[in-house]
C-alpha cells in the first residue's frame, strides 16, 4: 500500500541553505543533473571531475544557468591536489559523485575499483573534516545489501550491509569511512543510498541496462537481456535523484536514506517499455549471465526519505523512459547544446 505524502513540499531547516556547493564527479551522469538542479536552486555550484568519464557537454544546461570556466575544475579524488579546492574554496556542503561506477569494470579490476572508491573517497572526507565543511552528500548504491531475500524486500536502510560483488564491497567500505569520520570528526552527512538510476547522458559501454538497450535500438541493433530476464531492480529516474540530492544539500545530515522508486521491475519489462518507446517489435537476444553470484532482487524502501526529506519520486518508469529515449535521439541528430566555447580546450 502506497503511503500517503505528507511531508513533500516542506520547506527546509531556516539556515540551512547551501551558499556554496562543490559537486566531484558534476560532469558525469548523475552529477552534470545535479549541478544545474542546485544552480536553479540558488546556490553557487562548482564542479570537480577528472573527465575520465564525466563530459564537458554534460554541463550545457549549467553553462545557460551560469556555470563559468572558473568554476569547472579538473582534478582526481584520489589525488592530495585534486581535492585542494575544498580547503581553498571553502564550500558548505561537498556533493560527492566522482566513483568508479560500473559493476562490470569492478569485477574485472578490483583494484582500480577500489582505489577510485575506497581511497578516492577518503581522501575527499579527509579534505572535508578538515576544511570545516557543513555537510557532505554522498551517493552509494544498493549493492552494498548484496542479495536480499524476496519477504525481505524492499530493503530498509538498517538491512545489514554484506555486498557480494566488488563493486558492492568497496562502495560499502565508503559508507563505513563516513560513518566513522562522522563519529570522529563529527563531519554532518547525507549518504543516498541509490537504485538503479537511468537517464538522459547515461554512456559507455558499462552504463545500465536501460541505456544499454536505447543505445542498441537507437544504433538498429538487438538488444541483449543477459540471463531469462526475470531478474529484477529498482529504477529511479535521474531527475528525481537529482532532486533529492539538492534537497538534501538543504538539510541538516539524516544519515543513511533510500533513494529509488521502492518497486521491482524485471529486465524483461524494462525492455518492453523501452521496445514500446521505439515503437518497434524487434525481439531482445537472451545470453548467459557473464558472471556468477548476481544479486536476483532488488527494491528499496523509500519512506524516510519522504519523512526527512520531503522527497519522492515523481517520474514513473514509463514516463522516464521515453524521456530518455526522445533525448537520445535528440542527440544522435547533434541537435543538443554545444559546448561553451571555453570547453573546447579541455
Amino acid at each position: 500500500m502506497d503511503l500517503p505524502v505528507t511531508a513533500v513540499g516542506v520547506d527546509p531547516p531556516t539556515g540551512l541553505v547551501p551558499r556554496r556547493v562543490l559537486v566531484t564527479g558534476g560532469a558525469g551522469f548523475i552529477g552534470s543533473h545535479v549541478v544545474a538542479r542546485l544552480m536553479l536552486m540558488g546556490s553557487q555550484v562548482r564542479v570537480l571531475d577528472n573527465f575520465s568519464t564525466g563530459r564537458i557537454e554534460n554541463l550545457a544546461d549549467a553553462v545557460c544557468g551560469g556555470l563559468t570556466e572558473a568554476d569547472v575544475i579538473s582534478g582526481d579524488i584520489r589525488a592530495s591536489e585534486g581535492v585542494e579546492v575544498i580547503h581553498e574554496w571553502q564550500p558548505d556542503v561537498v556533493v560527492h559523485l566522482a566513483a568508479q561506477p560500473s559493476l562490470p569494470t569492478a569485477r574485472r579490476s578490483p583494484l582500480y575499483d577500489a582505489d577510485v572508491n575506497v581511497f578516492g573517497t577518503v581522501n575527499v572526507l579527509d579534505a572535508c573534516a578538515r576544511s570545516g565543511v557543513r555537510l557532505i552528500v554522498n551517493a552509494t548504491s544498493s549493492d552494498i545489501f548484496g542479495s536480499v531475500a524476496a519477504h525481505e524486500l524492499p530493503v530498509r536502510e538498517d538491512h545489514p550491509i554484506a555486498p557480494v560483488s566488488p563493486y558492492g564491497v568497496s562502495k560499502a567500505v565508503g559508507v563505513h569511512y563516513l560513518d566513522w569520520y562522522g563519529r570522529q570528526h563529527g563531519l554532518s552527512y547525507t549518504s543516498m543510498v541509490l537504485g538503479n538510476v537511468y537517464g538522459p547522458r547515461q554512456e559507455g559501454g558499462d552504463c545500465g541496462v536501460v541505456s544499454l538497450m536505447v543505445d542498441a535500438l537507437l544504433g538498429g541493433r538487438q538488444a541483449v537481456i543477459h540471463g531469462d530476464g526475470t531478474q529484477t531492480r529498482d529504477f529511479v529516474y535521474v531527475g528525481d535523484v537529482a532532486e533529492a540530492i539538492a534537497l538534501a544539500c538543504h538539510h541538516s545530515g539524516v544519515g543513511t536514506v533510500n533513494i529509488a522508486s521502492g518497486r521491482q521491475t524485471s529486465v524483461n519489462e524494462v525492455y518492453d517499455t523501452v521496445r514500446e518507446a521505439f515503437g518497434v517489435d524487434e525481439v531482445a537476444r537472451y545470453e548467459p549471465l557473464p558472471w556468477s553470484g548476481e544479486v536476483r532482487d532488488m527494491a528499496l524502501d523509500t519512506r524516510r526519505a519522504r519523512e526527512l526529506l520531503g522527497w519522492h519520486p515523481t517520474v514513473g518508469f514509463t514516463e522516464g523512459v521515453r524521456m530518455t529515449v526522445r533525448e537520445a535521439r535528440r542527440r544522435q541528430t547533434g541537435s543538443h547544446i554545444l559546448s561553451p566555447a571555453w570547453a573546447l580546450s579541455r
